[in-house]
């Protein structure tokens, strides 16, 4: 987790809901319904002047790598282990972020079916959910700089647990300030797992299984999307 996900709200109600001036580049973009590993994605951080909005490569790279594919690709960091490893710690630290999403897209192993697709998203009906992320720039001996985050996750609980063992960590908005680093220290109590009724969840298409794949009926259950 998390592998894919989708962000559907334009990017002015997104910087509307984070308090933040919208970023003038992001404004065209259409709703994204399968977001991969190493596509650029937008996040809210702190700037030299507050909050802002700037777009990222989701694919983390620690600063020792000598190219962006010189190791595993980073897209998530463990909650539980995160300021004790060498790549996570400093950031985890002094910058953090907060990464948007309507929601993410879990695997099942299903006997005899291979793995099933599922969509998940929030039970409250939320339009969006705010991600706890972490953020760094690498640099190339090229002089080359590649603005990359991370999404940080914790176990999944109550009935998302058996799609998945994890899941990503979501911040209520009234706790924004606090993972931002606005409010001090302490956002390490932020990093607990979600309430066992926080994700709603249901099968979809295998459409999703392939990176190309777009649009919104890659988010309609198997029966919805069957009907279409």
């Amino acid at each position: 987790m998390c592998g894919r996900f989708a962000l559907t709200l334009p990017h002015d109600a997104v910087a509307e809901m984070f308090d933040v001036a919208p970023d003038p580049s992001l404004m065209m973009r259409g709703p994204r319904y399968n977001i991969c590993p190493t596509q650029e994605v937008e996040v809210c951080r702190i700037g030299a002047e507050g909050r802002e909005m700037a777009r990222l490569r989701w694919g983390y790279i620690p600063h020792w790598y000598k190219a962006p594919n010189d190791g595993p690709l980073i897209i998530n960091a463990r909650s539980e282990t995160i300021a004790d490893k060498p790549a996570f710690h400093d950031a985890v630290r002094h910058q953090r972020c907060l990464i948007p999403a309507s929601g993410f897209y879990e695997w099942r192993q299903s006997a005899g079916k291979g793995k099933e697709p599922y969509w998940i998203s929030a039970a409250s009906g939320a339009s969006m959910l705010a991600w706890a992320g972490i953020w760094q720039d690498w640099s190339g001996d090229d002089g080359q700089v590649i603005s990359t985050c991370a999404i940080v996750t914790t176990a999944a609980t109550g009935p998302l647990a058996p799609i998945h063992h994890r899941a990503p960590l979501s911040i209520e908005p009234d706790q924004f300030g606090l993972w931002l680093g606005e409010e001090g220290k302490g956002a390490a109590r932020l990093m607990q797992p979600a309430a066992e009724d926080f994700f709603a969840f249901h099968q979809v298409d295998t459409a999703i299984n392939k990176a190309k794949s777009d649009g919104p009926q890659l988010m309609a259950s198997v029966t919805e999307s069957r009907l279409i």
